[in-house]
């Protein structure tokens, strides 16, 4: 397998790096250093046709300007930690407010922002895209040094590997995930609406008008989030429960997953024939439909609209630190952080 690297642009005098991934299946993923974005990855559909699967920009100008965090990393903690504060063995610490009073995806720069150092690896049957970051001790108010690590790795599988790995010399939080915005037509034809999502989930998490989770979990039984037989997205757009109707229209909520690691995420698009099975060590997925996405900025020569992408958020369920009744994502001091979502990107015949 082979790696392909190349500048992507620069911020003021620094380069950005681009990386593509090429296997022999003619798969490839390509992604940048500046927040380890994945800017696109392109997989056959049901007549070898090769397309691109996931919403980016060919520029870095744009992803400075425009992204709303189109394939990146997101951290220390992903997602919306209520009021910008939170409370950790006695302390009280306070976290950059970026969205009205709250935190969002690890405040002002995160992860995503940040030019991460990297290298890669090529194997017969592999090849990898390695990316670290030193977050200090401070960093978006968040306490402990953080050594991080984020591993993308493409097999002649077809499959699409992310590894995470973090330590800190002080008790901290940390709660990643990739933000990318899959459209399984191919370079975008068509909005998200007809794919079929099937999910091995059967609660969800309640969320209030600023989008925070309420703290209380809800039955996917007999609503638009059932997903455990599969169903079309625009089920929820169609939708008048007030989950849907609250988010404007579609998904922005976290599911919690009943399985791991056993086809528990499998999305497909029935005219392209393409597919995408994730598979994750995370408590719960967040799945977002794009009903923010505005016209602004077109997407590859393609206009921007409301679900033209999905977001499949494997993570922690969000602001976990205010709800103890949510599983913890509290990293201990100088222990390590690992975790690992798997894409196997198919088409429908070698489904079973």
């Amino acid at each position: 397998m082979k790696v392909t690297k190349s500048v992507f642009g620069y911020i003021e005098d620094t380069p950005v790096y681009s990386y593509t991934i090429t296997n022999v299946n003619g798969v490839e993923v390509t992604c940048i250093d500046y927040g380890c974005t994945i800017t696109r990855m392109v997989t056959p559909d049901q007549k070898g046709r090769l397309e691109n699967i996931v919403l980016g920009f060919d520029n870095l100008e744009d992803y400075l300007q425009h992204s709303p965090y189109f394939g990146c990393i997101v951290g220390r903690v992903a997602g919306r930690i209520g009021g910008a504060t939170f409370d950790l063995e006695g302390k009280t610490y306070s976290l950059a407010k970026n969205e009205g009073e709250n935190h969002l995806h690890g405040g002002e720069k995160g992860f995503s922002h940040m030019i991460w150092n990297s290298s890669y690896e090529e194997d017969i049957n592999r090849a990898s895209v390695i990316f670290t970051h030193f977050s200090s001790d401070g960093e978006e108010g968040y306490p402990g040094n953080l050594a991080m690590k984020v591993t993308y790795t493409l097999t002649n599988d077809n499959e699409f590997m992310i590894h995470y790995y973090g330590k800190s010399d002080e008790t901290t939080l940390l709660n990643v995930t990739n933000h990318s915005y899959f459209n399984l037509s191919g370079d975008l034809k068509r909005t998200v609406l007809d794919h079929t999502l099937t999910m091995k989930s059967d609660q969800f998490v309640e969320l209030n008008e600023s989008l925070l989770p309420t703290g209380t979990i809800l039955d996917v039984e007999d609503t638009a989030f059932d997903f455990r037989n599969g169903q079309a997205i625009k089920a929820g757009v169609e939708s008048n429960h007030p989950q849907n109707r609250l988010v404007g229209g579609g998904y922005d909520h976290p599911f919690i997953l009943s399985a791991n690691h056993c086809e528990e995420i499998y999305l497909a698009d029935p005219e392209s024939g393409r597919t995408l099975t994730v598979e994750t060590d995370e408590k719960s997925v967040v799945v977002y439909t794009a009903n923010q996405l505005s016209d602004e900025k077109e997407i590859y020569g393609v206009p921007a609209r409301k679900h033209l992408g999905i977001c499949l958020e494997t993570q922690g369920v969000p602001d976990a630190i205010h709800h103890p009744n949510f599983p913890a994502w509290i990293l201990e001091k100088n222990k390590p952080f690992s975790s690992v979502t798997k894409y196997y990107l198919g088409i429908t015949s070698e489904q079973k």
